[in-house]
């Protein structure tokens, strides 16, 4: 159950209407670092959860991203009042209202004319909000993974806006977002490590003989050792085929009667590697170009002869 409180969970000031910023903000509203997804991630999380803990914890924490995505809509709301006001009553002449509504240097005109000045489920470039947003995979090591880089997104998107504002009660109220992510970040973390053993992800182990090997895939400049691929965690190989000591290629068992449609069907779409047929390409050149391929089909192409469009027959591949 849900019950709504008409107060915010942290008290908004705008100073005055900002239409551009207005439109950044969306980028936490309907965005994929925003509070919408959070929601919506950790709402789905918690109805699937069993674990009495972490099932606490996902609603909670889903439910006060609901109510962050109420503090942002209102800034948006707010930053966005005065514009929608004359926007709204027409109260000035049609050039004046163009520019007001354009800007400078802000995509806000698609949430003043489209949506009149209200938070919008977009993003900051106007592409509305979709569940693929949402990546939830069902097992908690990875899904609580995932939550604590999308907080750490999320904060570090916090961090861009408050630099992109001079308004100190906007500056004031993304702060106290921004370090909820952080609070957030630790909770998921700490459940996380609760979870013993919790890497790797889900049930399975992996084969033992490659888990803890790193491949040098990369040829050129001499590579940086570091604990992510160098002793006592890792073996350190260079590029290799066939690590499994098979033949490195690719190796199906057909029936009988599949064998030899395969091999029917391979041998009606084999290629000539000695052609060298004219193509569109060539004859759409024309003058020279096309004069210069026949001059070299009769100097050393294959035999044959191609008719164009005009009539003449023209040395060419088969």
């Amino acid at each position: 159950m849900f019950a709504h409180t008409k107060r915010l969970q942290y008290t908004v000031r705008v100073t005055e209407s900002n239409p551009g910023l207005a439109n950044l903000l969306l980028e936490q509203f309907g965005g994929p670092q925003g509070e919408l997804a959070a929601a919506t991630r950790y709402f789905t999380q918690y109805l699937a959860e069993d674990d009495p803990g972490r099932r606490d914890m996902l609603i909670d924490i889903a439910t006060e991203e609901l109510s962050h995505l109420e503090i942002i809509g209102t800034i948006v709301a707010m930053l966005n009042k005065g514009a929608k006001g004359r926007i709204a009553e027409g109260v000035d002449s049609e050039a004046d209202m163009y520019r007001s509504i354009s800007g400078a240097g802000n995509d806000s005109h698609v949430t003043q004319l489209l949506y009149g000045g209200g938070p919008a489920l977009t993003n900051s470039g106007g592409v509305p909000w979709t569940s693929a947003y949402v990546d939830t995979i069902g097992d908690p090591t990875a899904d609580l993974r995932s939550n604590i880089a999308a907080e750490a997104r999320a904060k570090i998107i916090y961090e861009r806006l408050i630099n992109a504002t001079d308004d100190p009660g906007v500056k004031e109220a993304l702060g106290f977002l921004m370090t909820r992510e952080i609070a957030h970040q630790q909770s998921f973390e700490k459940a996380l490590y609760s979870l013993q053993p919790n890497f790797p992800p889900g049930k399975l182990p992996g084969m033992a003989e490659f888990a803890n090997v790193y491949f040098d895939m990369s040829q050129g400049e001499t590579p940086t050792r570091g604990p992510w691929n160098k002793e006592p965690t890792f073996e350190y190989r260079q590029a290799e085929t066939a690590v499994d000591g098979g033949s490195g290629n690719g190796e199906v068992t057909l029936a009988a009667d599949e064998a030899a449609c395969v091999q029917q069907a391979a041998e009606r779409l084999r290629s000539d590697p000695d052609s060298d047929p004219q193509t569109g390409a060539m004859l759409g050149a024309g003058g020279d170009a096309a004069a210069n391929t026949s001059a070299a089909r009769q100097r050393g192409g294959k035999g044959g002869t191609a008719t164009l469009d005009d009539g003449e027959p023209r040395s060419g591949g088969a």
